[in-house]
């Protein structure tokens, strides 16, 4: 299979390019699970593909409880399913925290007693569904003299807590997270034994991201690669296609038609599942793209016919979204147009009338010329 069909037919199995789901909540469940520490942008990335396409629509399911925000897979916040919660914890969170031991040295985490007298504090808060932002916690745990203090410690400890499958996202409050107690939130759900999550997680992967490489599922999962051999060798219904010298698995029943109403260009959101998934075969760039010098959490993916265009970020204001694109020089007038529109739906998707704004240029990178300050350590050590 050639790059251009795997990059066409990723966008239709995600439902990019495709008929829309019914719900955000569909979305989800397709993706398994959806990287969303930028929230809103991950909200809007559910929105892309489904028919709840408006903020409040996708927000509403999410208070509900239809999808829970938590830490899980990798150290960073993803959406998930309530009823994929547990099995995807029980298999992939010993990895996790076994790789932020270091940083649980520093933080005195790894002191057993104190860590276990924060998590049992942390449940005797949010009993009884009384749900707690970080920075209310921050407040109880000062009240109550913990030694664990507000900032990192307490973030880490909450991550602990997400990890170990004791809370995850409740209801926003405002514009606030807010943490919930996982057993006061989502009903009891079967155990799996270790090699039935391991080959459930590998099919689902496969079916809501195929076309895709063992290496963008171990990514994605934090998983062994001869574990994920294994568990690709009992499964029967994924199909094999090799993508410029590289096996890729896809289901073929999840294929489906481009819709003749699906737009020619996207603002994917930071994060989106569709680029952020593969680090073998992408969106190939314009020449002269105005790509920054490191990844930027500010800073997203313009892809005009699966081809990557430029860079996009956004402003959400009370009566407006600002948005500013850096596009490559060669991209032609329709082509901009199309991304013009592009920035519409988002706009429609906040509600707000939009702000549009073509600038030329690398964009100033946040952070410095080190990039994200949780990662300057590092870079700078290369």
């Amino acid at each position: 299979m050639d790059p251009a069909s795997v990059l066409a037919q990723r966008l239709a199995t995600q439902r990019l390019s495709s008929a829309p789901l019914p719900r955000a909540a569909d979305a989800v469940r397709l993706l398994t699970c959806v990287q969303s520490q930028e929230r809103d942008h991950a909200f809007f990335s559910l929105a892309l593909r489904s028919r709840k396409d408006r903020y409040a629509a996708v927000r509403r399911e999410f208070d509900e409880g239809a999808f829970v925000r938590t830490h899980i897979l990798r150290p960073t916040w993803h959406f998930v399913a309530p009823e994929d919660l547990r099995w995807i914890l029980a298999l992939t969170s010993a990895r996790v925290l076994s790789g932020m031991a270091g940083r649980h040295r520093q933080l005195g985490l790894d002191d057993v007693r104190r860590l276990d007298d924060g998590l049992d504090l942390l449940a005797i808060l949010l009993q009884d569904k009384h749900f707690l932002t970080r920075r209310e916690l921050g407040e109880a745990f000062v009240e109550r003299g913990s030694p664990i203090r507000p900032g990192e410690q307490l973030g880490h400890l909450l991550l602990v807590a997400e990890l170990r499958g004791l809370v995850c996202s409740g209801p926003m409050k405002g514009v606030h997270h807010s943490y919930a107690l996982v057993d006061e939130v989502i009903a009891p759900t079967p155990e799996r034994s270790r090699d039935e999550a391991l080959v459930e997680l590998v099919r689902r992967f496969f079916s809501g991201h195929g076309p895709a490489s063992v290496k963008d599922f171990t990514r994605w999962a934090t998983m062994t690669v001869s574990d994920t051999k294994a568990a690709l060798a009992q499964i029967d219904d994924l199909e094999e296609v090799v993508v410029d010298c590289i096996p890729h698995w896809f289901d073929p029943s999840q294929v489906r038609r481009r819709s003749p109403a699906a737009p020619a260009a996207y603002l994917l959101p930071t994060y989106d599942e569709v680029v952020l998934s593969y680090p073998g075969v992408n969106f190939p760039a314009l020449p002269d793209h105005p790509y920054s010098a490191h990844p930027d959490p500010f800073w997203a993916t313009v892809v005009l016919d699966r081809t990557n265009v430029g860079l996009w970020k956004r402003t959400v204001r009370p009566d407006v979204v600002e948005v500013e694109v850096r596009l490559a020089p060669g991209l032609t007038a329709p082509g901009r147009e199309k991304v013009r529109l592009a920035a519409q739906r988002l706009a429609g998707f906040h509600g707000r009338d939009l702000s549009y704004v073509e600038a030329t240029g690398t964009p100033h990178l946040w952070g410095g010329d080190l990039g994200h300050p949780a990662r300057r350590e590092r870079r700078a050590a290369r």
